[in-house]
């Protein structure tokens, strides 16, 4: 048995590693690895013998012979690396016997599927940054003899396992720290850690020692499109586990948790995920009916298969459905989230408001009685040249606050004065227009002759 376990950037591949580390693996399957810090990325090479039966060889990326077929994988790893250091690993990997075009074909962003030189080459590729959860990249090359795939990180039962030694046929003994310390399993079972168990519950399917061997390629190229609509259908699972519990927050109605779903900015990055996850399906959405189509015209592409790629088809598009769905749901969860932020804004304006009506008589009486006037009472101001100075500024005061509440309790009479200004205003323009026009033509009407220089 061979324990396997490297190091990923998200959670989800460290589990993934976990749960093939903890499956027993046959000498006969073993990975070519080129992990360094100079080519991080991981390899597989297998050789089908047509029959059901499957060998590992070392990697030569030649073709098959007779019933033979090869499948060369490559995994690239999810990190801040950029489109053309991506590409570098590939030309390190794959070149010769691979050419610039088609290493450009496989690497490259967006969705594709043609012919490159000979070959078919499909790609569904999102240009995300590959450290997300949400970018996926999976391309394929594909001949009579030969598959080399590409991806990004971690794929979830790309690779074969012996069949009856899966996980899932363990009796397990989860292992946890939370019942008084880590637990010792019982006699025969296996302990499973409970971070691999969580990862387990978001799977949508068995692991890779349930899965088939394909006996030609058209199945070897069904398989890898299952693995990546499987992939896709758990991020979507994981995706929905996270909006479950956040509701099961919002529900609860804790200030704290409220706000700090507000601070971190909780539902704008869903959305942007959401985004990222519908590129990608809609990518796969429209590549792999143009796989299908040029599969069709090959004479070793089975009918089978043919209809295995149309069912898949229809499985992405259910999935559209759904990534929409949650997408909706999001988006009520956001606009009750602002809801929430906006009863609690207009409570602190209601107790500033309250604040307002207290401090607001002091304003007014500070200010009554703080003008420079004469005659305000109670100041020993009895200087009778003064003593109307006061009541004076009152009635203004009081003038212009009937004039304000006359133009709210009647708009037609605000309309009226306003309408009496504009009028005022034209007329003023146009006597100064009609002076202007006597000035420039003088007093007979004929137009005054300039001297000097003309006009040009």
């Amino acid at each position: 048995m061979e324990m396997n376990e490297i190091e990923q950037n998200d959670a989800g591949a460290a589990s993934a590693e976990d749960v093939d580390s903890e499956s027993s693996q046959p000498r006969s399957y073993r990975e070519n690895h080129l992990y360094s810090s100079h080519h991080p990325v991981r390899r597989k090479a297998y050789i089908f013998d047509g029959d059901g039966s499957y060998y590992n060889q070392e990697w030569s990326l030649k073709e098959g012979k007779g019933k033979e077929f090869c499948w060369y994988h490559v995994e690239l790893p999810k990190g801040k690396q950029k489109l053309s250091q991506l590409a570098q690993y590939l030309i390190d990997v794959l070149c010769p016997p691979l050419k610039l075009q088609d290493i450009l074909s496989l690497a490259s962003n967006g969705p594709f599927c043609g012919h490159v030189d000979g070959a078919l080459v499909f790609r569904v590729n999102s240009p995300g940054p590959p450290s997300s959860n949400f970018t996926f990249r999976i391309a394929a090359r594909v001949t009579e003899h030969s598959v080399i795939t590409v991806s990004l990180g971690r794929v979830p039962r790309l690779g074969f396992s012996p069949a009856n030694e899966s996980l899932l046929y363990e009796i397990p003994a989860v292992e946890s720290s939370d019942y008084g310390g880590d637990s010792v399993s019982s006699k025969g079972a296996m302990v499973i850690r409970e971070h691999v168990l969580d990862f387990l519950l978001t799977m949508n399917h068995s692991e890779e020692a349930d899965n088939p061997v394909p006996r030609s390629v058209s199945n070897l190229v069904v398989h890898i499109i299952d693995t990546h609509v499987d992939h896709l259908q758990d991020t979507v699972t994981k995706l929905e586990i996270e909006l479950d519990s956040v509701e099961f927050e919002l529900d609860r109605g804790g200030f704290d948790s409220k706000q700090q779903m507000i601070d971190d900015k909780k539902f704008p990055k869903l959305h942007l995920d959401l985004q990222r996850l519908l590129q990608v399906i809609a990518h796969s959405e429209q590549v792999f009916p143009r796989v299908k189509e040029k599969c069709a015209s090959k004479d070793w592409f089975t009918y089978e298969d043919i209809i295995a790629l149309e069912e898949l088809i229809a499985l992405i598009r259910s999935l559209k459905e759904n990534v929409r769905f949650i997408a909706n749901r999001v988006s009520a969860l956001q606009a009750g989230l602002d809801s929430w932020q906006s009863e609690q804004i207009n409570k602190k304006l209601y107790y500033l408001s309250f604040l307002s009506i207290i401090f607001l008589p002091l304003s007014i009486i500070t200010g009554v009685f703080g003008m420079n006037v004469g005659g305000v009472p109670w100041t020993g101001q009895d200087d009778p040249e003064l003593k109307d100075g006061f009541y004076n500024v009152v009635v203004i005061c009081v003038m212009m606050l009937v004039m304000v509440f006359l133009c709210f309790l009647f708009p037609g009479l605000y309309s009226h004065i306003m309408g009496w200004q504009r009028t005022r205003t034209l007329r003023r323009c146009r006597s100064i227009n009609h002076k202007s026009f006597i000035r420039r033509t003088g007093v007979g009407g004929e137009p005054i002759q300039r001297r000097g220089y003309s006009r040009i």
